[in-house]
């Protein structure tokens, strides 16, 4: 049995209320598109999840900084190597059941997935660099104006021509 994960556990009353009526909204807008200027078979490919995920060497996401405002959640990132695997990560997010991500990365962030199209020649490679952030945040601010255009800057530098956004 698959233990259930509560995403509103440090969330009271109202809050709790207003944040599972905001869940349902779905803002209508258009969704914007670039199109790539070559061939993905010749594109560098980054991958981006929302599952908090860190190397097992390095500084966990802080997830107290929830526990005291539970509209928001720890804005910073963490670089995950392509050569990461299964037993090199921790998941540090507190709305999803870690396990899965622990038994098998690629569940959580496809990176063996993401080699094999390379090898197959469905894209150019994957690039060196693939990044992780917690989310699940109803306050993005920061996550927009820091963490994002720091990514991006990070993914400039190592010429990605696209990113593959893991939501989890």
């Amino acid at each position: 049995m698959v233990p259930k994960v509560d995403s509103y556990r440090f969330v009271e009353g109202i809050s709790r209320r207003v944040m599972r009526h905001w869940a349902g909204f779905r803002a209508l807008r258009p969704i914007p598109w670039t199109p790539l200027p070559k061939p993905l078979e010749e594109c560098t490919i980054a991958l981006v999840s929302s599952a908090a995920l860190a190397l097992s060497i390095d500084r966990p996401f802080d997830a107290e900084v929830e526990r005291l405002d539970p509209w928001t959640s720890d804005a910073s990132y963490r670089v995950l190597p392509a050569a990461a695997a299964t037993g090199q990560i921790q998941v540090c997010h507190r709305h999803i059941n870690p396990s899965f991500g622990l038994q098998d990365l690629d569940s959580v962030m496809p990176l063996p997935s993401l080699v094999q199209l390379a090898k197959i020649g469905e894209i150019g490679r994957p690039a060196a660099s693939h990044y992780s952030f917690m989310g699940y945040t109803l306050r993005p601010e920061r996550l927009l104006t820091e963490t994002v255009p720091a990514i991006s800057a990070l993914m400039h530098q190592e010429q990605v021509d696209a990113v593959l956004l893991v939501p989890v």
